[in-house]
């Protein structure tokens, strides 16, 4: 009798451990972050406080038409198959499977479609960066997300440097302006900053906050210089570079002197707040703070067309707003 009451709680108490494990299937095996993000969950890292989550599930598409990205589908999804993850023909199937999604397509023009798979599901998702190819298709995921009621967070790994979040919560004073820089590299299929600059973008909103009115823009072949002008007056900058080595830095002018701002901290970070936010649903990033980072370049893009003309941020969302309707009732 005592036996059969050991091995009856033993396998209560393994059956509550699996239900209690917080599963997550990854979307798109085209980027470096899937296999990065699926190592520091499965293999127990020792920084990750929330131990109850698990990738245990993938579908491997992916951009088809962006070679870069195509050519890595088939190395990581061996990678992801030795953390001990099943690798599925759908996302369809793979919703089946998972309470939570990590979309880590690397074509922001797959999301809007990928996504809505996933609302429509119920399932909470993190898209990773580009979390869309342009300004309209970013709006019209944030508007899906509504009418499913689920649950949506984005972020580059950027704006969780700690130096940066260091500045963003007042720790050297008020900030009065801020000079960044990253690299941004183009991608024909995305709308310029949207592949890559967008990663000194956020940078440049995580420490000035959000309330910029308008945008210039001055562009060589390498170099990308956007000026933005913010509500209360102060100035921030953005320099997307394409030649020279890839870093990530700036200079935050405070209340208190000048400071160097973070650059790249690893993943560790972000991958804290994405589990936090499959926990508690509730994403630490704002819906409005998002989108204006991406009006903020796309009106640098319309600047550019127009020899460096300030453009109105707002004018700029509104037709944004106009496109992203047509978009969702094509959907």
């Amino acid at each position: 009798m005592k036996q059969l009451i050991y091995f009856s709680c033993f396998f209560l108490a393994l059956y509550t451990q699996v239900i209690s494990q917080n599963r997550i299937g990854i979307i798109g095996l085209d980027t470096s972050h899937a296999p990065a993000f699926t190592k520091l969950i499965n293999t127990d890292d020792k920084e990750l406080e929330d131990k109850n989550f698990k990738v245990v599930a993938a579908y491997p598409y992916g951009s088809k038409r962006i070679k870069s990205s195509n050519e890595r589908i088939p190395i990581y999804t061996e990678e992801l198959r030795g953390y001990g993850v099943e690798i599925v023909s759908s996302i369809a199937e793979l919703l089946e499977k998972v309470d939570f999604v990590m979309l880590e397509t690397n074509d922001g023009n797959l999301h809007l479609e990928q996504a809505n798979e996933v609302f429509r599901a119920g399932k909470p998702i993190f898209i990773d960066k580009p979390i869309a190819a342009s300004l309209s298709q970013a709006i019209a995921i944030f508007e899906l997300a509504k009418i499913y009621n689920v649950p949506v967070f984005t972020s580059s790994a950027l704006r969780y440097s700690l130096q940066n979040q260091k500045i963003r919560h007042g720790e050297f004073g008020k900030v009065l302006g801020i000079d960044c820089f990253s690299p941004a590299q183009n991608e024909p299929s995305h709308s310029e900053f949207f592949w890559y600059g967008i990663h000194g973008v956020e940078m440049l909103f995580t420490t000035m906050g959000t309330g910029c009115i308008f945008v210039s823009r001055m562009s060589s072949e390498g170099t990308d210089v956007v000026v933005g002008k913010w509500n209360d007056g102060r100035i921030g900058t953005f320099r997307g570079r394409r030649t020279g080595k890839s870093m990530y830095g700036g200079t935050a002018y405070t209340s208190l002197g000048d400071v160097p701002l973070g650059g790249y901290d690893g993943y560790t970070f972000l991958l804290k707040e994405i589990l936090k936010f499959f926990r508690t649903q509730e994403s630490p990033v704002s819906e409005s703070e998002t989108l204006e980072i991406l009006t903020f370049m796309e009106a640098s893009s319309l600047s550019k067309q127009k020899g460096g003309k300030i453009i109105s941020m707002k004018k700029v969302f509104k037709r944004g707003q106009k496109e992203a309707k047509k978009l969702i009732k094509n959907l």
